[in-house]
């Protein structure tokens, strides 16, 4: 009997069944076994239905293993009689199941189309990338595999993962590539794409040289892979890009779903056999956390990484689920079977108010203390047993902050989150003790931001329409813990003599005329722990703060806009166009500059000093449009299709730019994004992927222009500066006045512009009269 220990790297059913494992051994090497794995489903209805199916079953030529079973149904809470049928080879028992389900639609099924992965990782307590120790029988099968480590360590041991980077020249959809541009280590290489039959030869070479574990690709997915696919089978040369050679690389269309309110768009996947693919464009959030995040995402949800690196934190969150129901032995539905109870309007208006939110007081506000409930929504969950089970027609006491009248052990949802909430506490806490310069640092952070997204997905599965395990009732009861929590946040913080600016679903935003460091808030924070039950923690201290108004309205606050700059001179961004992804990147760069030079200021009160150097920034910024020196790809817009283009009523630019490119043989599917430049006269756009060159005299100055100046108020209209002073005063004015050298603190006249010391003075007036109203 031979033993191996390392890394659970690849997980798959066996097309001769069972599942394929693939090992990253301690000893270097790379090892392909297989364990023998049934898969089971279940069929519950009357007995004679029940003995008909069995019959059924025993006449088809597929082999099956048939037996009475009893197992937990999730919402009732009892044990129910059921038909179990196993499959001995994986991958066949999907095919088994539509046939029974088309011939009995009458009965009700669990366990039924859950991933060959998840049901393996389930049973033996493994997740991808778990350090394990394996037996094996004859060299190949394994006979016990052991896993050494849990999800939750904060330190696991890091895999040898051998990575190898490919991507071509250019953007595809914009232009032809001419090169694929290859990285491994320290190594870089160039291989033209034309003449075929060399680039594959070196490619395949390359491969087999390394032999790396992850192609991590740009548009490996839409364009590279699919492409390297093509010509290998034109050129009879095979590249080899699985490592198990019985297989041929698997590909999942292109697709487009409606998900929180928008249309998501995701392209074609080219999945590997034996060695991972992970595209970054195509990766849904690798802007975000990166491949470390995506390897713990993996980790906590037991989805092997080619998946966790494409799929939303919601199929995250389903995951983990199942895999708890699966463990604690709960029947998993095919479908979803709770509808919403039925409800009077009063009913639905008390009990389905959502999250709690505090308008802002407008304006600029000094000293501002943020402070944060910690995963509120989790915790909420955790502490107060709040699973679709367990919700039922009473949702609580949150008038009294009391768990459930029934709390019992925990329900499904708590049980699933509390590893992953305790997880994400203590990486925080880390987080908080490690020094700035600490390599640790940008790891960790990436993997809190993967507990993040999951953290904050799951409250919204909770409703969502299609979840097996969701239930709108508890989505109902978090939100109403929750405005109760917040609410005695505040009571709490007025109690010590706070002012309360402004409160956002599990955040506050409190000021104190004498307190400015960090431990005067303390009381604060330990007397709202105490009142709530649930941690929470101090985000930061602002120098200072505004909240904006509406831009239609300068009266009516915003909840989510405002901006500041913490002690430590960090700034926070909200709701502003740099925020944006359909911004411009030259908009955005141009804001976040005046952000960072208004930041320099020590303290609210010396901000007049600086004003001068802001909006000399946005002159030279307007100077380079003017002159032609802002390079188009930083012009760009881009929009969201959230229908095809024949549902569109009105020619919005967006879809004028699809209608040119459809004309030149391209097409966009709804959630996909379309670049495009403004230009003068008829279309008005100019869309960016378009084969021919765009004449940069098209360009429509004016309305980049303006929509800079709009960006440019938003961060000066708390200093008293308006967007009509913009264009009246600066814009205008800057064909006559010159002003060479600028720095902070000098004296800058404009015409019609009050000098530096109607700014202070404004500015006193200014910061007093918010200080009284506050």
């Amino acid at each position: 009997m031979t033993e191996l220990t390392g890394w659970l790297f690849d997980l798959y059913a066996d097309p001769q069944g069972g599942m394929t494992i693939w090992l990253l051994g301690d000893d270097g090497q790379r090892h392909c076994l297989n364990q023998a794995f049934l898969m089971t489903f279940f069929a519950s209805g009357s007995a004679p239905r029940l003995r008909l199916l069995w019959r059924f079953l025993r006449a088809q030529s597929a082999a099956t293993l048939l037996s009475r079973a009893e197992r937990r149904e999730l919402f009732s809470g009892q044990s129910i009689p059921l038909l179990a049928v196993q499959v001995p080879q994986a991958e066949k028992g999907n095919a088994i199941f539509q046939q029974v389900q088309q011939s009995f639609p009458d009965l009700t099924y669990y366990d039924a189309d859950i991933p060959s992965h998840l049901r393996y990782t389930a049973e033996h307590n493994l997740f991808p990338l778990a350090r394990c120790q394996v037996r094996l029988a004859d060299g190949k099968n394994i006979q016990e595999i052991t896993p050494l480590d849990t999800p939750w360590e904060l330190d696991p041991d890091p895999p040898p993962l051998r990575s190898l980077s490919l991507e071509p020249d250019c953007d595809p959809a914009h232009a032809d590539p001419q090169v694929i541009l290859v990285r491994y280590e320290r190594y870089n290489y160039r291989f033209p794409l034309n003449p075929p039959l060399p680039m594959l030869l070196n490619l395949r070479a390359l491969l087999n040289r390394h032999d790396p574990d992850l192609l991590l690709t740009t548009w490996g997915d839409t364009w590279l892979l699919p492409l390297l696919i093509e010509l290998s089978e034109k050129w009879g040369v095979s590249l080899g890009l699985n490592r198990d050679a019985r297989l041929l690389p698997a590909t999942r269309p292109e697709h487009s779903y409606f998900s929180y309110g928008q249309i998501v768009y995701r392209g074609q996947q080219v999945h590997l056999f034996g060695r991972w693919h992970i595209d970054r464009r195509n990766a849904l959030l690798f802007d975000d956390f990166g491949m470390d995040g995506i390897l713990e995402f993996a980790r906590v949800t037991s989805l092997p990484a080619q998946e966790a690196g494409r799929v939303s934190p919601g199929t995250g969150i389903s995951a983990m689920q199942i895999v708890t129901a699966l463990r604690q032995g709960i029947l998993v539905p095919w479908h979803k079977q709770q509808a919403e109870r039925p409800k009077s309007a009063l009913e639905a208006m008390r009990r389905d108010q959502g999250g709690l939110i505090y308008q802002p007081l407008v304006g600029l506000h000094t000293h501002v203390a943020e402070i944060d409930f910690v995963s509120m929504y989790p915790s909420l969950m955790v502490r107060f047993n709040i699973s679709p089970e367990t919700a039922g027609e009473n949702p609580g006491n949150p008038s009294a902050l009391e768990p459930f009248p029934e709390p019992g052990s925990p329900g499904l949802v708590p049980l699933t989150l509390a590893p992953l909430l305790e997880k994400r506490l203590r990486l925080k806490t880390r987080l908080g003790q490690l020094p700035a310069w600490d390599p640790r640092r940008k790891t960790h952070q990436a993997r809190a931001s993967a507990h993040k997204w999951l953290l904050v997905t799951c409250f919204g599965y909770l409703g969502y329409k299609n979840a097996r395990f969701g239930r709108i009732e508890a989505h109902e009861a978090v939100t109403a813990y929750g405005r109760e929590a917040l609410l005695r946040a505040k009571e709490a913080a007025e109690d010590q003599g706070c002012t309360v600016l402004h409160m956002y679903v599990d955040g506050l935003w409190i000021k104190h005329p004498e307190w400015q460091a960090a431990q005067d808030f303390q009381d604060v924070l330990d007397e709202i722990a105490r009142r709530t039950g649930l941690s929470i923690g101090l985000d930061g201290i602002y120098r200072w703060v505004a909240f904006l108004p509406s831009r239609l309205n300068s009266r009516v606050p915003v909840a989510n806009r405002y901006f500041g700059v913490f002690q430590d001179g960090t700034l926070k961004v909200r709701g502003l166009e740099a925020r944006r992804r359909d911004t411009p990147l030259w908009i955005a760069d141009t804001q976040m500059k005046m952000l960072e030079c208004l930041a320099q200021a020590p303290s609210a009160e010396e901000l007049p000093e600086y004003i001068p150097a802001t909006v000399q920034l946005l002159r030279r910024a307007l100077a380079d449009l003017r002159g032609g020196r802002i390079p188009l790809e930083q012009l760009l817009v881009s929009h969201r299709l959230s229908k095809v283009i024949e549902a569109y009523q009105v020619s919005t630019v967006a879809a004028r730019a699809v209608t040119q490119l459809q004309a030149a043989g391209k097409s966009l599917l709804p959630g996909q994004s379309v670049r495009f430049l403004y230009t003068r006269g008829h279309p008005g756009v100019f869309a960016w992927d378009l084969p021919r060159q765009m004449d940069r005299q098209t360009l429509d100055l004016q309305r980049y222009q303006e929509l800079l100046l709009r960006a440019a108020s938003a961060v000066l209209q708390p200093l008293g500066i308006e967007e009509k002073a913009l264009n009246d005063r600066v814009l205008y004015g800057m064909q006559r006045v010159e002003l060479p050298g600028l720095r902070p603190g000098m004296p800058i006249e404009l015409p019609g512009l009050a000098p530096k010391a109607l700014f202070s003075s404004f500015f006193s007036h200014r910061l007093k009269s918010e200080s009284e109203k506050t």
